[in-house]
């Protein structure tokens, strides 16, 4: 039993150290009479490979029955078992990765695989991509079933301000459908614009749009992300937009800024967990300089 012990406590310490305390708040309080939010816990997450896939750049979450999925930008897909008590992130594990595949089950190929959104449409998985913008309909398992439809707009790849710049962002509900944003607004808009099928709402917000999640059939928070090349200072933003307007000065949540001390990274996902309870992922970049980070947070009335 003896030369069993060292063998358990180093795993015991590898397992633990796949999900660890992450200090996102300033060290100095102080008041924002902006905020909104609550956080309620911060992770910093480093999974080992899973099917020799590395746990790393995840853009977007979707949650669904105590399971957490999750997408990379190099097209692969994450599920993840998670459990949360009291307000806290008490386990989260890693129980797949698979590399997203074609109606023929063939891995898609690198232009076609930049996955940036998620989002549950009843069981199955919707994802958005960029370079190739589109939003396609996925198995739980990782193999597409179909293409959804898009705005109009969004179809035409020249309209884009980049590649890079695509749906970075999705959401979903029966009212709406599939509501989705690019990154930057198109070439021929000033503000940024929300898509439905057939629907746009447009609002004024600085940074780019990362995430957009449902908070109650006419709500929508929207997750911006800004950041000065020059100072590499990080701001953080969540607004929320009511969709029975179409034009709105959007509703300010929260803006955490690294020059006010907050440990803010390149945060690209969120999703919804229960009634105004929601987590944020950050895309690592696969960049030794850059964290994984889950953040738990409630939206406070």
């Amino acid at each position: 039993m003896k030369t069993m012990l060292p063998f358990i406590l180093i795993l015991s310490l590898t397992l633990h150290a796949q999900m660890s305390p992450y200090l996102l708040k300033p060290s100095k309080t102080y008041i924002d009479p902006s905020m909104k939010i609550k956080i309620l816990d911060t992770k910093q997450i480093n999974f080992t490979n899973k099917n020799n896939i590395a746990f790393n750049e995840i853009s977007d979450l979707a949650y669904k029955d105590k399971k957490l999925f999750a997408v990379g930008d190099n097209g692969f897909l994450y599920t993840m078992s998670l459990l949360i008590v009291d307000k806290k992130i008490k386990k989260l594990q890693l129980l797949n990765a698979t590399a997203l595949q074609d109606e023929e089950a063939k891995k898609l190929k690198k232009k076609y695989r930049d996955s940036e959104g998620l989002v549950f449409v009843g069981n199955k998985l919707a994802i958005s991509f960029e370079r190739k913008h589109r939003v396609d309909l996925y198995g739980q398992d990782g193999i597409k079933i179909r293409t959804i439809p898009i705005h109009k707009d969004l179809r035409d790849k020249k309209a884009y301000q980049g590649k890079n710049k695509g749906l970075e962002a999705l959401a979903y509900n029966e009212k709406y459908g599939i509501v989705t944003a690019p990154e930057r607004p198109l070439k021929n808009k000033k503000l940024h614009t929300i898509y439905a099928k057939k629907r746009t709402w447009e609002f004024q917000a600085k940074g780019s749009i990362t995430g957009l999640e449902f908070r109650s059939k006419n709500k929508l928070v929207v997750l911006l992300r800004d950041f000065n090349h020059f100072t590499r200072e990080r701001v953080i933003t969540l607004v929320e937009l009511n969709l029975k307007k179409t034009s709105q000065k959007p509703k300010l949540l929260a803006r955490l800024e690294s020059s006010r001390g907050w440990n803010v990274d390149n945060f690209e996902g969120i999703t919804k967990v229960k009634k105004n309870t929601f987590l944020l992922v950050s895309d690592d970049n696969d960049s030794v300089f850059q964290k994984t980070l889950l953040v738990l947070f409630e939206i406070r009335d």
